[in-house]
This record gives structure tokens, sequence and C-alpha cells, in this order.
């Protein structure tokens, strides 16, 4: 069922971009956004997770380097049902996990060092539990997808106010051109963090499920966003942050941006686990 949903909404995503190039070019600027679409997909299907890790500087550990991480990660992993994901360290003081992949056989769980420095044995597993229920319900896939297509259509709508409609009759007029390069990239902004904060919440509950302990989730996010709150991570970017269990720049967040926060309020998670753990 999950596949099913998957395959639905990245469908949609696609539609959308190429519903914007039909926008701005007619006929031909279909075209070309359906075969750009179908290339980043392509590559973000097969590579995303490679050039994730590579530019986080994560460096694979195995039951040997880290014990303790690895059979966490090998027992939640049986737990799950899913096959072992591939394991990572980030060499990084600042607190912080992601999972990416395209599919459950091809997974990848990183944390940071700063996050196993900080967190008890506990804590590191209601955070794996959370990574792992992203790696169950193909949540990595749709996220580095989604962020493609929504920064693809920013730049689409971009180039269309230059160069859009090669035809007289497929030319827009400038005025729904300009609208249209302000409310598109908002608007798969809006997409992008819709998919990610629902997410988010689904990991939560997950996790919570799969460790039958909530709270040791709620006390890694406690700390997580308390520590987050005092720094930035290193090399963090937007095309990444919607993938980070917490916002990997909550330490620049003021009230204004965090309305365009690709991760629900921390608050707001706990409050949710709170209520879960009653009804567990």
């Amino acid at each position: 069922m999950e596949v099913v949903k998957t395959v639905i909404l990245l469908t949609l995503l696609t539609l959308g971009f190429v519903w914007v190039g039909g926008l701005i070019a007619g006929k031909s600027g279909m075209i070309i956004a359906f075969i750009m679409a179908l290339g980043m997909n392509f590559w973000s299907y097969f590579n995303s997770d490679k050039m994730v890790l590579s530019h986080y500087h994560a460096v694979e550990v195995d039951e040997t380097s880290a014990k303790g991480l690895y059979d966490i990660v090998k027992r939640l992993s049986q737990k799950a049902g899913t096959p072992m994901p591939k394991v990572y360290i980030i060499p990084d003081h600042t607190p912080n996990a992601f999972a990416t992949g395209r599919n459950p056989q091809h997974a990848a769980v990183a944390v940071t060092e700063g996050l196993l420095d900080l967190l008890d044995e506990h804590e590191v597993e209601g955070v794996i539990a959370h990574e792992m229920s992203h790696v169950k319900h193909y949540d990595i896939l749709i996220g580095t997808i989604a962020a493609t297509i929504a920064g693809a259509i920013s730049m689409l709508a971009n180039f269309g106010m230059f160069f859009g409609g090669g035809d007289r009759d497929e030319r827009p007029n400038p005025m729904v051109m300009m609208v249209l390069m302000i409310l598109a990239p908002l608007a798969a902004t809006i997409v992008q963090m819709a998919v990610s904060r629902n997410r988010e919440f689904m990991a939560d509950e997950g996790a919570a499920r799969l460790t039958s302990h909530p709270e040791w989730l709620q006390s890694a996010l406690q700390k997580l966003e308390h520590y987050g709150r005092q720094t930035v991570m290193h090399d963090a970017t937007p095309q990444t942050a919607h993938m980070f269990i917490v916002n990997p720049f909550s330490g620049k967040d003021i009230s204004f941006s965090s309305l365009f926060s690709t991760h629900p309020s921390t608050e707001d998670r706990i409050r949710r686990l709170e209520e879960l753990k009653r009804s567990l």
C-alpha cells in the first residue's frame, strides 16, 4: 500500500511540474518539462542518497567500529521487518540524524557524532526507530523527489519570465507570468512542507509503536531541540533540511520563518507522542 501511495504522490508532483511548463510555453513547454521531470526523477532515484551522504562526509560503520549503534539499527530493522540498512556516522558535533535511499532494500541511516554524545541509549533507539519508520514507508524517496521538483518548479517559473512561449499564440500574458513566477515556487514549497511535516508525524508514531516507549523519542526530541536552538549544523543546506529528524536551521529560525519550516514544531510532536503514550 505504501508503494502505491508513493507512486501516486510522485506522479502528481510530476504532473504539476509539467503543468507549469505548459503555462510557460504551451505544448512545447509541457514536453520539455516532462523530459526534465523524467530525468530528475531518474537521477534522484539512483543517486540522491550517495550525494547527500557525501555532502555531509558520512562514514560507514559496522558491528566492529560502532557496535552499540549498529546493534540498535539491526534490532529495530528486524522488528520493523525491513532489510538491514547501511549505518553511517557524520563527523559533526551538532546532534541530528536522517535516513536516505530509494527503498528499504537500498537504505541508509546516518547520525552525527553529536547525537551519540548527547543522547542515552534509549533516546538513540527512539531516534533510530523514527528513521526506520521513514525507511519502511518510503518517506526518504518522497522527500528527495519532492525537494527536487520543488526546486525545479522555482527555476522553471523564473526561466519562463524571460523565455516563455516560442509561438505568439502560446506566449502567456505577461501579468499571468508575473503571478506565476511568484506563486509557482511558493506552491511548490508549500507542497514540500506539507509532505515533510505530515511524514514527520507519521514517523514519530511509527517510532513509538516500534519501541513501545514514546517517552524515549520525546526525551530525544527535547534535547535535540534545545541544542539545535544554540547552533546550526555544519554544511546544512535548505535542500536537505527536510531529511533530518529536527530542523538543522533551528538556530536561525524566527517566528515568521518558522511558518515555512519543513518540520512541525517540537512541541506539537511531543504533544502527539504524549497522546499516543496514553493510548498505548
